[in-house]
Protein backbone atom coordinates (compact mmCIF):
# COMPACT_ATOMS: atom_id res chain seq x y z
CA UNK A 1 0.00 0.00 0.00
CA UNK A 2 1.35 3.53 -0.60
CA UNK A 3 2.61 5.71 2.27
CA UNK A 4 0.40 8.79 1.87
CA UNK A 5 2.40 11.73 2.81
CA UNK A 6 1.01 14.79 4.68
CA UNK A 7 3.72 17.67 4.55
CA UNK A 8 3.86 19.96 7.45
CA UNK A 9 1.77 22.95 5.89
CA UNK A 10 2.46 26.81 6.88
CA UNK A 11 0.36 28.03 9.33
CA UNK A 12 -3.18 29.24 7.87
CA UNK A 13 -4.89 32.01 9.37
CA UNK A 14 -7.91 30.64 10.41
CA UNK A 15 -9.19 30.25 14.05
CA UNK A 16 -7.41 27.67 15.94
CA UNK A 17 -10.13 25.50 18.29
CA UNK A 18 -8.95 25.60 21.54
CA UNK A 19 -7.45 21.63 21.36
CA UNK A 20 -5.21 23.02 18.41
CA UNK A 21 -4.30 26.38 20.77
CA UNK A 22 -3.62 24.68 23.76
CA UNK A 23 -1.13 21.71 22.32
CA UNK A 24 0.23 24.32 19.93
CA UNK A 25 1.38 26.67 22.89
CA UNK A 26 2.40 23.35 24.44
CA UNK A 27 4.61 22.55 21.90
CA UNK A 28 5.69 25.95 21.13
CA UNK A 29 7.61 25.66 25.06
CA UNK A 30 9.47 22.84 24.56
CA UNK A 31 13.01 23.45 22.93
CA UNK A 32 14.54 20.64 20.76
CA UNK A 33 15.32 17.94 23.25
CA UNK A 34 12.26 17.86 25.23
CA UNK A 35 10.37 18.27 21.57
CA UNK A 36 11.84 14.74 20.72
CA UNK A 37 10.43 13.41 23.68
CA UNK A 38 7.37 14.58 23.29
CA UNK A 39 7.09 13.58 19.13
CA UNK A 40 8.39 9.82 20.49
CA UNK A 41 5.64 9.42 22.98
CA UNK A 42 2.95 10.39 20.28
CA UNK A 43 4.79 8.16 17.82
CA UNK A 44 4.11 5.65 20.74
CA UNK A 45 1.16 6.26 21.66
CA UNK A 46 -1.01 6.73 18.59
CA UNK A 47 -0.41 3.92 15.69
CA UNK A 48 -2.22 6.39 13.51
CA UNK A 49 0.94 8.62 13.88
CA UNK A 50 3.97 7.40 11.74
CA UNK A 51 7.45 8.89 10.75
CA UNK A 52 8.36 9.06 7.41
CA UNK A 53 12.06 8.68 6.85
CA UNK A 54 11.95 10.03 3.09
CA UNK A 55 14.39 12.81 3.55
CA UNK A 56 11.42 16.23 3.08
CA UNK A 57 11.00 19.86 3.95
CA UNK A 58 9.37 20.19 7.28
CA UNK A 59 8.23 23.30 6.05
CA UNK A 60 6.84 23.01 2.37
CA UNK A 61 7.34 18.73 2.16
CA UNK A 62 9.72 19.28 -1.01
CA UNK A 63 11.89 16.17 -1.16
CA UNK A 64 15.67 16.85 0.07
CA UNK A 65 18.70 16.28 -1.86
CA UNK A 66 20.75 17.58 1.10
CA UNK A 67 19.53 19.29 4.33
CA UNK A 68 18.68 23.00 3.02
CA UNK A 69 15.30 23.42 1.48
CA UNK A 70 16.16 25.30 -2.22
CA UNK A 71 12.83 27.03 -1.94
CA UNK A 72 12.38 27.91 1.97
CA UNK A 73 16.23 28.86 2.10
CA UNK A 74 16.06 31.56 -0.78
CA UNK A 75 15.60 35.34 0.25
CA UNK A 76 12.71 37.04 0.59
CA UNK A 77 13.99 40.38 -0.37
CA UNK A 78 16.97 41.97 -1.97
CA UNK A 79 17.65 43.64 1.08
CA UNK A 80 20.84 42.39 2.76
CA UNK A 81 19.46 43.25 6.07
CA UNK A 82 17.23 40.82 5.90
CA UNK A 83 17.82 37.69 7.55
CA UNK A 84 17.12 34.27 5.62
CA UNK A 85 15.06 32.20 8.10
CA UNK A 86 13.69 28.58 7.28
CA UNK A 87 13.26 25.27 8.95
CA UNK A 88 16.31 23.19 8.39
CA UNK A 89 16.67 19.26 8.61
CA UNK A 90 20.24 19.62 9.86
CA UNK A 91 20.18 16.89 13.06
CA UNK A 92 23.97 16.88 14.26
CA UNK A 93 25.77 19.77 15.87
CA UNK A 94 29.82 19.94 16.47
CA UNK A 95 30.07 23.07 18.32
CA UNK A 96 31.56 25.13 15.30
CA UNK A 97 29.71 27.69 13.00
CA UNK A 98 27.91 27.04 10.11
CA UNK A 99 28.98 29.84 8.30
CA UNK A 100 31.74 30.53 5.70
CA UNK A 101 33.90 32.10 7.88
CA UNK A 102 34.44 34.04 11.82
CA UNK A 103 34.13 37.55 12.22
CA UNK A 104 37.07 38.76 13.77
CA UNK A 105 35.90 41.55 15.75
CA UNK A 106 33.01 39.50 17.29
CA UNK A 107 35.36 36.51 18.12
CA UNK A 108 36.59 39.10 20.32
CA UNK A 109 33.70 40.39 21.89
CA UNK A 110 32.73 37.05 23.08
CA UNK A 111 33.94 34.80 25.82
CA UNK A 112 34.31 31.23 25.51
CA UNK A 113 31.18 29.26 26.40
CA UNK A 114 31.18 26.69 29.05
CA UNK A 115 29.07 24.11 29.30
CA UNK A 116 29.89 23.07 33.10
CA UNK A 117 27.29 23.46 35.53
CA UNK A 118 27.39 24.67 38.88
CA UNK A 119 24.83 24.65 41.29
CA UNK A 120 22.72 27.91 42.25
CA UNK A 121 24.68 28.37 45.85
CA UNK A 122 28.05 28.96 44.07
CA UNK A 123 26.58 30.65 41.26
CA UNK A 124 24.97 34.10 43.64
CA UNK A 125 27.62 33.57 45.53
CA UNK A 126 30.07 34.55 42.54
CA UNK A 127 28.46 37.77 41.88
CA UNK A 128 28.34 39.51 45.60
CA UNK A 129 31.74 37.77 46.91
CA UNK A 130 33.45 40.93 46.44
CA UNK A 131 30.47 42.74 48.07
CA UNK A 132 31.30 40.50 51.16
CA UNK A 133 33.47 41.31 54.45
CA UNK A 134 34.94 38.24 55.64
CA UNK A 135 32.48 38.01 58.42
CA UNK A 136 29.31 37.89 56.03
CA UNK A 137 30.54 35.39 53.78
CA UNK A 138 29.40 32.60 56.34
CA UNK A 139 26.12 34.37 56.82
CA UNK A 140 25.97 34.28 53.06
CA UNK A 141 27.12 30.19 52.47
CA UNK A 142 24.32 29.77 55.47
CA UNK A 143 21.50 31.60 53.93
CA UNK A 144 21.77 30.21 49.97
CA UNK A 145 22.88 26.33 51.38
CA UNK A 146 19.09 26.93 53.59
CA UNK A 147 17.37 27.30 50.06
CA UNK A 148 13.98 24.84 49.12
CA UNK A 149 14.04 23.13 45.80
CA UNK A 150 12.10 27.32 44.85
CA UNK A 151 15.03 28.98 45.79
CA UNK A 152 12.99 30.62 49.32
CA UNK A 153 14.94 30.94 52.56
CA UNK A 154 13.62 27.65 55.19
CA UNK A 155 15.44 29.36 57.98
CA UNK A 156 14.36 32.45 59.94
CA UNK A 157 16.89 35.71 60.22
CA UNK A 158 16.91 35.27 63.68
CA UNK A 159 17.93 31.91 63.70
CA UNK A 160 20.66 33.22 61.39
CA UNK A 161 22.02 36.14 63.41
CA UNK A 162 22.02 34.28 66.70
CA UNK A 163 24.20 31.25 65.56
CA UNK A 164 26.40 33.64 63.76
CA UNK A 165 26.69 36.04 66.72
CA UNK A 166 25.56 39.25 64.50
CA UNK A 167 23.04 41.74 64.51
CA UNK A 168 19.45 40.74 62.29
CA UNK A 169 20.13 44.10 60.77
CA UNK A 170 23.99 42.26 59.32
CA UNK A 171 21.60 39.13 58.30
CA UNK A 172 19.33 41.52 56.30
CA UNK A 173 22.42 43.08 54.65
CA UNK A 174 23.61 40.01 53.37
CA UNK A 175 19.77 38.16 52.45
CA UNK A 176 19.14 41.70 50.56
CA UNK A 177 22.29 41.50 48.36
CA UNK A 178 21.34 38.05 47.45
CA UNK A 179 17.89 38.77 46.83
CA UNK A 180 19.35 41.47 44.17
CA UNK A 181 21.46 38.94 42.24
CA UNK A 182 20.12 36.56 39.76
CA UNK A 183 17.99 34.97 39.71
CA UNK A 184 16.03 37.55 41.63
CA UNK A 185 13.98 37.16 44.53
CA UNK A 186 16.12 34.13 45.05
CA UNK A 187 17.02 33.58 49.05
CA UNK A 188 13.27 35.55 50.14
CA UNK A 189 11.59 34.32 52.71
CA UNK A 190 8.21 33.64 50.94
CA UNK A 191 6.68 34.06 47.86
CA UNK A 192 5.72 37.37 48.16
CA UNK A 193 8.89 38.83 48.89
CA UNK A 194 10.61 37.20 46.20
CA UNK A 195 7.96 39.07 43.84
CA UNK A 196 7.68 42.34 45.73
CA UNK A 197 12.06 42.08 45.19
CA UNK A 198 12.18 41.45 41.23
CA UNK A 199 9.07 44.24 40.95
CA UNK A 200 11.19 46.18 42.38
CA UNK A 201 14.52 45.31 40.46
CA UNK A 202 12.36 45.36 36.96
CA UNK A 203 10.96 49.14 37.88
CA UNK A 204 14.98 50.12 37.55
CA UNK A 205 15.22 49.42 33.55
CA UNK A 206 11.42 48.86 32.43
CA UNK A 207 7.84 50.84 33.02
CA UNK A 208 5.59 48.97 35.13
CA UNK A 209 2.23 49.44 36.37
CA UNK A 210 2.11 52.61 39.24
CA UNK A 211 0.26 50.28 41.47
CA UNK A 212 2.03 46.58 41.41
CA UNK A 213 3.63 47.13 45.10
CA UNK A 214 0.40 48.31 46.52
CA UNK A 215 -1.48 45.31 44.99
CA UNK A 216 1.70 43.11 46.22
CA UNK A 217 1.76 44.09 49.68
CA UNK A 218 -1.57 45.06 50.26
CA UNK A 219 -3.69 42.58 48.18
CA UNK A 220 -1.38 39.46 47.46
CA UNK A 221 -3.90 37.06 48.83
CA UNK A 222 -6.68 38.90 46.31
CA UNK A 223 -4.26 38.73 43.50
CA UNK A 224 -3.10 35.06 43.93
CA UNK A 225 -6.99 34.06 43.83
CA UNK A 226 -8.02 36.28 40.80
CA UNK A 227 -10.38 38.08 43.08
CA UNK A 228 -9.41 41.13 41.06
CA UNK A 229 -12.94 42.96 41.72
CA UNK A 230 -12.56 42.11 45.46
CA UNK A 231 -8.99 43.97 45.07
CA UNK A 232 -10.02 47.09 43.16
CA UNK A 233 -12.58 47.82 45.95
CA UNK A 234 -10.38 47.32 48.69
CA UNK A 235 -7.96 49.31 47.02
CA UNK A 236 -10.07 51.50 45.72
CA UNK A 237 -8.12 51.16 42.15
CA UNK A 238 -9.71 50.70 38.59
CA UNK A 239 -10.34 47.41 38.07
CA UNK A 240 -8.60 47.95 34.61
CA UNK A 241 -5.45 49.43 36.64
CA UNK A 242 -5.92 45.81 38.98
CA UNK A 243 -6.10 43.57 35.61
CA UNK A 244 -3.27 45.33 33.96
CA UNK A 245 -1.14 45.24 36.96
CA UNK A 246 -2.31 41.46 37.32
CA UNK A 247 -0.46 40.87 33.73
CA UNK A 248 2.29 42.61 34.70
CA UNK A 249 2.26 39.79 37.83
CA UNK A 250 2.05 36.89 35.15
CA UNK A 251 3.84 37.72 31.94
CA UNK A 252 7.00 39.07 34.01
CA UNK A 253 7.77 37.34 38.02
CA UNK A 254 8.41 34.07 38.81
CA UNK A 255 7.68 33.14 42.19
CA UNK A 256 9.81 30.28 42.83
CA UNK A 257 13.36 31.70 41.78
CA UNK A 258 15.44 28.84 41.43
CA UNK A 259 12.75 27.59 38.39
CA UNK A 260 13.92 30.26 36.16
CA UNK A 261 16.57 30.32 33.88
CA UNK A 262 20.03 31.45 35.77
CA UNK A 263 22.89 32.17 34.40
CA UNK A 264 23.81 29.62 30.74
CA UNK A 265 21.69 26.74 32.80
CA UNK A 266 19.47 25.61 35.48
CA UNK A 267 19.64 24.59 38.88
CA UNK A 268 21.41 21.60 38.81
CA UNK A 269 18.90 20.22 41.27
CA UNK A 270 16.07 20.42 38.36
CA UNK A 271 14.72 17.21 36.60
CA UNK A 272 16.11 18.87 33.01
CA UNK A 273 19.69 20.80 33.26
CA UNK A 274 19.96 23.29 30.51
CA UNK A 275 23.64 23.71 29.27
CA UNK A 276 23.13 24.98 26.24
CA UNK A 277 25.23 22.50 24.22
CA UNK A 278 23.10 21.65 21.58
CA UNK A 279 20.73 24.92 19.91
CA UNK A 280 17.53 25.14 18.84
CA UNK A 281 18.55 27.93 16.10
CA UNK A 282 21.77 28.16 14.26
CA UNK A 283 22.55 31.78 12.81
CA UNK A 284 25.73 31.91 10.17
CA UNK A 285 27.24 34.16 7.83
CA UNK A 286 26.44 34.03 3.97
CA UNK A 287 28.14 36.37 1.07
CA UNK A 288 30.73 39.35 1.46
CA UNK A 289 32.71 39.56 4.95
CA UNK A 290 32.00 43.25 4.66
CA UNK A 291 28.53 43.04 4.87
CA UNK A 292 27.22 39.70 5.00
CA UNK A 293 23.57 37.99 5.31
CA UNK A 294 22.59 36.39 8.46
CA UNK A 295 21.47 32.77 7.34
CA UNK A 296 18.96 31.39 10.36
CA UNK A 297 17.99 27.86 10.71
CA UNK A 298 15.42 26.16 12.79
CA UNK A 299 16.11 23.57 13.97
CA UNK A 300 13.96 20.20 13.17
CA UNK A 301 15.18 18.04 15.63
CA UNK A 302 13.83 14.67 13.89
CA UNK A 303 14.98 12.77 10.58
CA UNK A 304 11.99 12.59 8.39
CA UNK A 305 8.57 13.77 8.23
CA UNK A 306 5.45 12.76 10.27
CA UNK A 307 2.65 11.47 8.69
CA UNK A 308 -0.84 9.65 8.68
CA UNK A 309 -0.34 5.69 8.85
CA UNK A 310 -1.31 4.47 5.03
CA UNK A 311 -3.22 1.63 7.13
CA UNK A 312 -5.57 4.61 8.19
CA UNK A 313 -6.16 6.10 5.44
CA UNK A 314 -8.45 2.92 4.00
CA UNK A 315 -10.54 1.41 6.83
CA UNK A 316 -13.05 -1.43 6.09
CA UNK A 317 -16.32 -0.62 6.23
CA UNK A 318 -16.97 -4.21 8.00
CA UNK A 319 -14.96 -3.20 11.00
CA UNK A 320 -17.61 -2.42 14.54
CA UNK A 321 -18.69 1.42 14.89
CA UNK A 322 -16.53 1.13 18.34
CA UNK A 323 -13.30 0.46 16.18
CA UNK A 324 -14.20 2.94 13.75
CA UNK A 325 -14.44 5.77 16.37
CA UNK A 326 -11.10 4.32 17.80
CA UNK A 327 -9.61 4.22 14.23
CA UNK A 328 -11.29 7.78 13.62
CA UNK A 329 -9.72 9.35 17.20
CA UNK A 330 -6.23 8.40 16.38
CA UNK A 331 -6.83 10.07 12.96
CA UNK A 332 -7.98 13.16 14.26
CA UNK A 333 -4.65 13.05 17.61
CA UNK A 334 -2.45 12.45 14.68
CA UNK A 335 -3.68 15.44 12.33
CA UNK A 336 -3.45 17.49 15.62
CA UNK A 337 -0.43 16.71 16.22
CA UNK A 338 1.04 17.51 12.32
CA UNK A 339 -0.73 20.65 12.42
CA UNK A 340 0.47 21.90 15.62
CA UNK A 341 3.88 20.86 14.53
CA UNK A 342 3.65 23.07 11.76
CA UNK A 343 2.19 26.14 13.72
CA UNK A 344 5.03 26.16 15.95
CA UNK A 345 7.58 25.55 13.24
CA UNK A 346 6.16 29.04 11.62
CA UNK A 347 6.14 31.14 15.23
CA UNK A 348 9.34 30.06 15.78
CA UNK A 349 10.53 31.30 11.74
CA UNK A 350 8.56 34.44 12.44
CA UNK A 351 9.84 35.20 15.63
CA UNK A 352 13.91 34.51 14.38
CA UNK A 353 13.23 36.97 10.89
CA UNK A 354 12.51 39.74 13.72
CA UNK A 355 14.75 39.26 15.91
CA UNK A 356 17.86 37.90 13.73
CA UNK A 357 17.04 41.62 12.22
CA UNK A 358 16.57 43.74 15.30
CA UNK A 359 19.55 41.90 16.31
CA UNK A 360 21.84 42.45 13.56
CA UNK A 361 24.45 44.17 15.12
CA UNK A 362 24.40 42.44 18.33
CA UNK A 363 25.19 39.56 16.05
CA UNK A 364 27.35 40.84 14.26
CA UNK A 365 29.57 42.95 16.60
CA UNK A 366 28.62 41.66 20.18
CA UNK A 367 26.69 42.71 23.49
CA UNK A 368 28.14 46.58 23.25
CA UNK A 369 24.99 46.63 19.89
CA UNK A 370 22.38 44.61 21.71
CA UNK A 371 18.91 46.71 20.93
CA UNK A 372 16.62 47.35 23.82
CA UNK A 373 13.24 45.64 22.90
CA UNK A 374 10.75 43.63 24.81
CA UNK A 375 8.69 40.42 24.08
CA UNK A 376 5.81 43.11 24.34
CA UNK A 377 6.66 44.80 21.35
CA UNK A 378 7.72 42.17 19.88
CA UNK A 379 4.37 40.37 20.18
CA UNK A 380 2.72 43.56 18.99
CA UNK A 381 4.61 43.47 15.63
CA UNK A 382 3.80 40.21 15.14
CA UNK A 383 0.42 40.26 16.25
CA UNK A 384 0.88 37.37 19.04
CA UNK A 385 0.04 37.53 22.47
CA UNK A 386 2.97 38.77 24.64
CA UNK A 387 2.86 35.20 26.31
CA UNK A 388 3.13 33.43 22.90
CA UNK A 389 6.78 35.10 22.68
CA UNK A 390 7.47 34.08 26.07
CA UNK A 391 6.59 30.29 25.19
CA UNK A 392 8.61 30.55 22.02
CA UNK A 393 11.77 31.72 23.68
CA UNK A 394 11.31 30.00 26.87
CA UNK A 395 14.14 27.11 27.26
CA UNK A 396 16.05 27.51 23.71
CA UNK A 397 19.62 28.58 22.75
CA UNK A 398 20.69 30.12 19.23
CA UNK A 399 24.11 29.38 17.99
CA UNK A 400 25.80 32.61 16.85
CA UNK A 401 27.77 33.00 14.00
CA UNK A 402 30.97 33.21 16.73
CA UNK A 403 30.51 29.70 17.77
CA UNK A 404 28.96 31.09 20.93
CA UNK A 405 25.98 29.53 22.16
CA UNK A 406 23.42 31.79 24.37
CA UNK A 407 20.08 31.75 25.23
CA UNK A 408 17.10 33.42 23.14
CA UNK A 409 16.33 35.39 26.00
CA UNK A 410 19.60 37.17 26.19
CA UNK A 411 18.42 39.06 22.99
CA UNK A 412 16.11 40.73 25.33
CA UNK A 413 18.56 41.39 28.35
CA UNK A 414 17.96 45.07 28.11
CA UNK A 415 20.87 45.38 30.97
CA UNK A 416 23.68 43.33 28.74
CA UNK A 417 24.36 46.99 27.05
CA UNK A 418 24.58 48.66 30.43
CA UNK A 419 26.69 45.91 31.80
CA UNK A 420 29.26 46.08 28.78
CA UNK A 421 29.47 49.99 29.20
CA UNK A 422 30.13 49.80 32.80
CA UNK A 423 32.61 46.75 31.45
CA UNK A 424 34.48 49.02 28.81
CA UNK A 425 34.22 52.34 31.23
CA UNK A 426 36.28 50.24 33.88
CA UNK A 427 39.06 48.70 31.36
CA UNK A 428 39.58 52.47 30.23
CA UNK A 429 40.04 53.44 33.74
CA UNK A 430 43.82 53.79 33.31
CA UNK A 431 45.86 53.82 37.05
CA UNK A 432 43.04 55.71 39.13
CA UNK A 433 39.97 53.23 39.91
CA UNK A 434 36.72 54.47 38.60
CA UNK A 435 33.83 54.30 41.38
CA UNK A 436 30.43 53.25 41.08
CA UNK A 437 29.03 56.60 41.42
CA UNK A 438 31.45 58.21 38.99
CA UNK A 439 29.98 55.62 36.95
CA UNK A 440 26.03 56.32 37.10
CA UNK A 441 26.97 59.94 36.47
CA UNK A 442 28.72 59.00 33.42
CA UNK A 443 25.89 56.51 32.10
CA UNK A 444 23.13 59.44 33.23
CA UNK A 445 25.26 61.97 30.92
CA UNK A 446 24.65 59.08 28.00
CA UNK A 447 20.76 59.32 28.78
CA UNK A 448 20.92 56.16 30.77
CA UNK A 449 19.18 56.48 34.03
CA UNK A 450 20.51 54.42 36.64
CA UNK A 451 20.93 53.84 40.43
CA UNK A 452 24.21 53.77 41.69
CA UNK A 453 23.29 50.21 43.70
CA UNK A 454 22.42 48.92 40.27
CA UNK A 455 25.74 49.57 38.50
CA UNK A 456 27.07 47.77 41.50
CA UNK A 457 25.28 44.88 40.72
CA UNK A 458 26.31 45.22 37.44
CA UNK A 459 29.53 45.14 38.39
CA UNK A 460 29.50 42.38 40.30
CA UNK A 461 27.68 40.55 37.89
CA UNK A 462 30.67 41.20 35.39
CA UNK A 463 33.13 39.49 37.77
CA UNK A 464 34.56 43.21 38.75
CA UNK A 465 36.10 44.45 41.73
CA UNK A 466 34.97 47.49 43.86
CA UNK A 467 37.13 50.36 43.27
CA UNK A 468 38.66 49.98 46.75
CA UNK A 469 39.94 46.28 46.16
CA UNK A 470 40.93 47.64 42.06
CA UNK A 471 43.30 50.26 43.56
CA UNK A 472 44.95 47.74 45.95
CA UNK A 473 44.82 45.45 42.87
CA UNK A 474 46.31 48.13 40.79
CA UNK A 475 49.31 48.75 43.28
CA UNK A 476 50.27 45.42 43.98
CA UNK A 477 50.17 44.91 39.93
CA UNK A 478 53.35 47.60 39.65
Amino acid sequence: MAQVHIPVHKASHKPMTTAHLVQTMNLLELNNENLIKEIAKELSDNPALELNEDPRCPACGRKLSGRVCPSCSKPSSLDINDPIVFVSTRTTFNGTSGGRYKNDRMENSFEDFSPETEDIATYVLNQIRTELEPEERKIAVDILFSLDHNGLLLKKLVELAVYHHVPISTVEHVKNLIQHCEPYGVGSESVQEALIVQTKILSETMQIPAHTITVLEEGYTEITQKKTKELSKMLDIPLAEINKTAEFIRENLNPFPAHAHWGDHRNVTDEHVDRYQNPDFIISLQGPKEDPQLFVEVLWPIHGTLTINPAYQKVSSEISKEQMNIVTKGQQKANLMIKCLSQRNNTLVQLMKILAKKQRKYILQGDLYLQPITRAALAEELDLHESTISRAVSGKSVQLPSGKIIPVSQFFDRSLYIRTKIKNLINDEGEKPISDTKITKILKEDGIDIARRTVAKYRSMEGILPTHLRKKSNSSDK
